[in-house]
């Protein structure tokens, strides 16, 4: 069985040690020959100038194909279309098009008086430019906005109706949530790419948090595992363990593609892609 292709996902630093982090995190995954790398923006669009710099200095410093997230949050059409055009002229041929959280505190998403009021108009614009791929999110749960049974399925087709290229999905713990969704997505008429995203648990009360807050569900014998495995000093071996079989699995179903959300900890990530048998590829000679 061929080894899947793998996509990660980064987050732009806000601090020099954070900067490091970062750098070392694309040198330690870069030799995976990633299909591409994704740079997020922070909730209400709070990292806008950072992620453009990440985005970029990533593109230059190591050959990879860089997606920048963009959000429908806090900018009218014009400014959003004006950071595209600013990531074209850059060389950047993909943008990760979402309608982004609101600024902490903020209750809930508003759209700006004269911006996007939504991820499908933010497509169908950036479709329009002729100018990227746009890969869009994907919840194989329901999303906590969603309102009935079905909606994250119809408003993702509308998304690709719009232009999306592929999807990426929301993280989820078990490998039937995905390929429940994936049948979904397939009886709706959907026949472009939804890829996985898979989170490997570098820290399990941070994810679980996390994954609380997304509307991911939360398996309780996970939650018994890592209790366990933290008294024991095993929580690595066990996260290693967890993802990997998680992955291979969904390979076994057909998934030909991976995305990680690394968040900035390269090891686990990089454990789990060797696990899988993703090889390295030529840029090891020149990130190593």
């Amino acid at each position: 069985m061929p080894a899947p292709r793998v996509s990660f996902e980064f987050f732009p630093p806000k601090s020099l040690e954070a900067s490091f982090r970062l750098w070392e995190t694309v040198r330690m995954l870069a030799p995976l020959d990633p299909e591409f790398v994704s740079v997020t923006y922070g909730a209400g669009g709070t990292t806008r100038k950072l992620t453009h710099e990440a985005v970029t200095t990533i593109g230059k410093a190591f050959g990879l194909n860089v997606a920048a997230h963009l959000t429908c949050v806090g900018a009218t059409r014009e400014e959003t279309l004006a950071i595209a055009d600013a990531y074209a002229e850059a060389g950047v041929r993909e943008i990760v098009a979402l309608r982004g959280d609101p600024p902490k505190g903020a209750g809930g998403f508003v759209p700006h008086p004269d911006g996007f009021a939504s991820s499908v108009e933010l497509v169908e614009a950036l479709a329009a430019t002729g100018k990227f791929t746009l890969r869009v999110g994907a919840y194989p749960e329901p999303h906590p906005e969603a309102g009935a049974p079905g909606a994250d399925v119809a408003w993702l087709k509308r998304k690709f109706e719009a232009g999306a290229d592929s999807a990426i999905t929301q993280f989820f713990f078990e490998p039937e949530t995905f390929l429940r969704f994936r049948d979904a997505c397939a009886a709706a008429g959907i026949d472009k790419p939804v890829i996985p995203g898979v989170i490997p648990i570098e820290n399990w009360k941070g994810v679980r948090k996390f994954a609380l807050a997304c509307g991911a569900t939360v398996p309780a014998w996970m939650d018994a595992a890592f209790e366990r495995a933290e008294k024991d000093g095993r929580s690595e071996l066990l996260a290693t363990s967890i993802c990997t079989e998680l992955c291979d699995r969904l390979i076994c179903e057909g998934v030909e593609e991976l995305h990680f959300y690394t968040l900035n900890r390269p090891q686990l990530t990089r454990d789990v892609c060797h696990a899988l048998g993703v090889p390295v590829g030529p840029r090891l000679e020149n990130v190593a």
